[in-house]
């Protein structure tokens, strides 16, 4: 892989832009500990724990699909920077909310900034990177969202034992958020984007900051040259065409694929399910959650090495296959806990542990990759936040259901339900999912013109 040819700013770029992931994975992961906390002071039942963790959830939703067309009118550098300052003031609301409601409605707020930074900082770094390295640096934002919920995990183990520690364990979120916004000021805007808006010199800058040997106006012609094939002046209002509901359809799928497999019933309920396994205490189901965070963050360096060398569909398989392994083990642990007794908490946390190594090369950083590479320019803002508004949506469905189905169904059924959910989506996989690997941002969006099947790309 030719990474040495490319300028340090670029690289600098894309991880200034990835700590919008790691704010992302902190405000996801560390109302799992919290809530334990919270739960226990309000006398919060599981109804009401239900509608807090989910309504950051709501947020995301509405933060995703109210700012996508804002990131193609006013550029992605700016969407970030008011990404993070939604981060500083949810952060600084929840942590002083003086009841569940107000701290509902903050953690709401962190939601909207979420549902933001989910599909922009995908977007800012799929459009800053050549098509060799952009596999690794968009795992970026996967990596920086692990590191995130590693974090969080951490911060919750310090504070607790620690009176109102959940307080502070919210508030630590306002770091991270200085250090994006801030960073983000002196950062370039996308190049692909300002040639959108007919600034071409400006383009040409940025593409020099990312490649001092790049052509630009062989680059520039050729970004150009896509746009008056969609059909459309680089100045004229955008016209939705029939292809495009292709990459939409396909974003959306993704999504569902990423969302109802399980993976935050894990990250916002580990420590409960642990619980429920027969670990002890509060304390106790954190520290063993710290080790699924420490897994979560290792494992996806293998997407950052290999997506750009093995491709997105190969781990994406393999991934898939591993968590419905997991799941039916996780499910059938939970259906002979009788015969298990005492060994089912080491078996519900090593099928938790093992489930997450899989989520974290495949689903975790692959799907996120494959959304901000599959849409035309014109409609790649609005295209992202439409797929990330169903991300949030399906999270949401299984967010609020996954206590209900637990008691409903009983845990064994509901992580049945979620393997079985696994194996069809890999058949999905298979047939609807194209191969982007080695393949220009303008390629993908020729094949999509010519209306390509995605498994012929």
């Amino acid at each position: 892989m030719e990474v040495q040819k490319y300028s340090p700013a670029l690289y600098l770029a894309a991880f200034i832009a990835a700590l919008g992931g790691l704010l992302s994975g902190y405000d996801t992961g560390v109302i799992s500990g919290a809530l334990l906390y919270i739960a226990d002071e309000w006398q919060v039942n599981s109804y009401m724990q239900g509608i807090l963790v989910s309504s950051t959830l709501a947020g995301a939703a509405i933060g995703a699909i109210s700012n996508g067309h804002l990131a193609d009118i006013f550029g992605r550098k700016k969407i970030l920077i008011y990404t993070a300052v939604l981060f500083f003031i949810g952060s600084i609301f929840c942590a002083v909310s003086p009841n569940i409601i107000l701290l509902i409605i903050s953690r709401f707020i962190i939601g909207i900034a979420i549902g933001v930074v989910t599909f922009a900082t995908p977007l800012y770094i799929s459009e800053i990177s050549p098509e060799k390295i952009r596999g690794m640096l968009v795992s970026l934002f996967q990596l920086a969202i692990t590191l995130g919920i590693l974090f969080s995990y951490l911060i919750n183990a310090g504070f607790a034992n620690i009176q109102h520690g959940w307080r502070f364990m919210l508030l630590c979120g306002i770091l991270p958020a200085l250090i994006l916004g801030t960073g983000m000021l002196f950062m370039i805007d996308t190049p692909r984007w300002l040639v959108s808006k007919g600034k071409n010199e400006e383009a040409a800058r940025a593409l020099k900051k990312i490649d001092p040997t790049i052509d630009t106006e062989a680059a520039i012609r050729n970004i150009n040259g896509i746009l008056n094939k969609e059909g459309e002046d680089k100045n004229s209002k955008f016209k939705f065409e029939k292809w495009m509901l292709a990459p939409l359809f396909l974003g959306i799928g993704l999504m569902f694929c990423q969302q109802w497999t399980g993976i935050n019933t894990i990250i916002y309920y580990a420590p409960t399910i642990l619980k429920l396994s027969g670990f002890s205490s509060n304390s106790t189901a954190i520290y063993a959650t710290v080790g699924i965070g420490v897994v979560n963050c290792l494992m996806t360096f293998i997407a950052i090495f290999l997506s750009d060398k093995a491709g997105r569909k190969p781990l994406l398989y393999t991934g898939l296959i591993g968590m419905a392994i997991c799941l039916f083990i996780l499910g059938g642990a939970f259906q002979f806990q009788d015969i298990l007794g005492e060994n089912l908490k080491w078996i519900a946390f090593s099928s938790a542990l093992f489930y997450i190594t899989f989520f974290s090369f495949s689903l975790g950083p692959i799907i996120l990759l494959l959304v901000a590479e599959i849409f035309p320019l014109k409609f790649r803002g609005l295209g992202m936040s439409i797929s990330t508004m169903s991300n949030f949506l399906f999270n949401f469905t299984v967010t609020l259901s996954f206590l209900p189905l637990i008691n409903r169904l009983g845990e064994n059924c509901t992580f049945y339900l979620y393997g079985t959910i696994a194996i069809m989506c890999l058949f999905y996989v298979y047939f609807m999912v194209p191969e982007t690997k080695g393949l220009s941002l303008e390629a993908i969006e020729e094949n999509w013109i010519k209306h390509t099947r995605p498994r012929d790309f």
